[in-house]
């Protein structure tokens, strides 16, 4: 079991925005436990004594988070994994959710334009929190800075609907039963992605964003009213279950 340190609430707030600072850089998870570890015990040392944070990191954080930075040698291997975890993932979604809906086709144009649209999501959200994690602000401004960015994948695939509409390319497409196999094959992926990562937030979000849909318009209801309370049930649920989780951690600390 890690031993406690002792340290001040602003030497708290700095070492997990350096930890945050250096994961947004690609550095190995490993090094970087060494690096808050070695850290942790300097500020204690140095509080202890009635030294300021400022003895040890100077009067520029994000100097010192980049100085630290640059002495550590980027982890491309993992990075490159959990780039096509993320994308993998993101296309697992897209299908089994389409399986609902009927036999599977895709345009080239969707498939180039879904890496696209997660690499650039991916790059988006590693350069926000890495530069949220220089400077200090209040958790209002953090959330105006982090929403456009979770927003903008809606919108770029907003944007790719009207695309592949106007624009025509090669369709591949699946029968029935190719689409079932895909679908279930799909359904292991996520189930082993969500074993590996030790969080079933993947499959939640799989259940929200594809159930209430696929019930929901076996029903009598209009339309307006589908798509009204597809929503309620979509938004709901994934909202309770983060809330959910994050009381659960709170009381396992």
């Amino acid at each position: 079991m890690k031993n406690e340190v002792n340290i001040s609430v602003e030497s708290k707030e700095f070492i997990e925005n350096l930890r945050v600072y250096l994961f947004s850089s690609g550095k190995k998870t490993d090094e970087i436990d060494e690096i808050i570890l070695e850290l942790e015990s300097h500020l204690s040392e140095a509080e202890k004594k009635g030294k300021s944070i400022d003895k040890i990191i100077g009067k520029s954080p994000k100097e010192y988070m980049e100085m630290i930075s640059d002495e550590m040698l980027n982890d491309y291997r993992a990075w490159f994994k959990y780039i096509l975890l993320i994308i993998s993932g993101a296309f697992a979604i897209t299908i089994i959710r389409d399986v609902f809906e009927g036999a599977l086709a895709y345009s080239v144009l969707e498939i180039i334009g879904h890496i696209l649209i997660s690499a650039i999501f991916i790059f988006s959200v590693l350069k926000g929190f890495k530069y949220i994690s220089t400077i200090k602000q209040s958790l209002w401004k953090q959330v105006a800075i982090l929403f456009p960015i979770v927003m903008l994948p809606g919108a770029l695939f907003l944007g790719l609907i009207y695309l592949n509409r106007v624009v025509e390319t090669p369709l591949i497409q699946f029968g029935t039963t190719a689409s079932m196999i895909i679908g279930i094959i799909t359904m292991i992926f996520l189930i082993g992605m969500s074993i590996w990562a030790k969080t079933w937030i993947l499959i939640v979000f799989v259940a929200f964003l594809t159930l209430p849909n696929y019930i929901i318009s076996h029903t009598a209801l209009t339309s307006e009213t589908q798509l009204i309370l597809e929503s309620i049930i979509m938004f709901g649920g994934i909202g309770i279950y983060l809330w959910l989780s994050s009381k659960l951690v709170k009381r396992k600390e």
